[in-house]
């Protein structure tokens, strides 16, 4: 996938990038492009192949007609979450690494309504901060909002999903009782 120098993009479980430059340098006496992506998040460098940028799962941040999409999908109720922490974790640290920002959000989505009765696992609250931050820190940069703006919407919403989740869990036993 091709990428023009200044376009914002989602490396994953890092968050968002600008392309800064494509560089080519000598590896292994043979010449390859990199692109130069600038973490928004902390000004850090990321040196990407241009060839592996698919592999890798870089990927255009979404647009702003799909701002609304994810804040909806975010408000939704989800399935059930698995009861084995290693599972969920493990489960959890999958959806991060696709980089697609609705997979990362399910997460966030799951990890939210777990904290409504348990304390998360030391991993599980790394997890839990860091689909947060992908989420919106996405949204913030595509939608023109600032991060706090965002995050108020993104708990809203994921405050509305875990509202969702309880009921349809309490219909649920509530059916299988008659």
């Amino acid at each position: 996938m091709d990428f023009r120098i200044g376009q914002k993009v989602s490396y994953p479980n890092q968050g968002v990038c600008a392309i800064e430059s494509l560089d080519r340098k000598d590896v292994n006496g043979r010449p390859v492009e990199f692109y130069s992506l600038r973490l928004l998040s902390n000004n850090s460098i990321i040196f990407v192949p241009k060839d592996n940028t698919r592999t890798v799962g870089v990927r255009p941040v979404i647009n702003s007609v799909q701002c609304s999409e994810v804040l909806n999908f975010l408000a939704d109720d989800f399935e059930e979450i698995v009861p084995d922490w290693k599972t969920r974790v493990r489960d959890f640290s999958a959806q991060i690494q696709t980089g697609d920002i609705f997979q990362v959000g399910d997460a966030l989505k799951k990890l939210t309504f777990l904290t409504t009765f348990k304390q998360l696992s030391f991993r599980e609250k790394r997890l839990w901060e860091k689909t947060k931050f992908l989420v919106v820190s996405e949204l913030a940069a595509v939608c023109s909002q600032t991060e706090c703006e965002v995050e108020e919407k993104v708990d809203k919403c994921l405050a509305e999903a875990c509202e969702k989740h309880n009921l349809s869990r309490i219909q649920l036993a509530s059916s299988a009782t008659h």
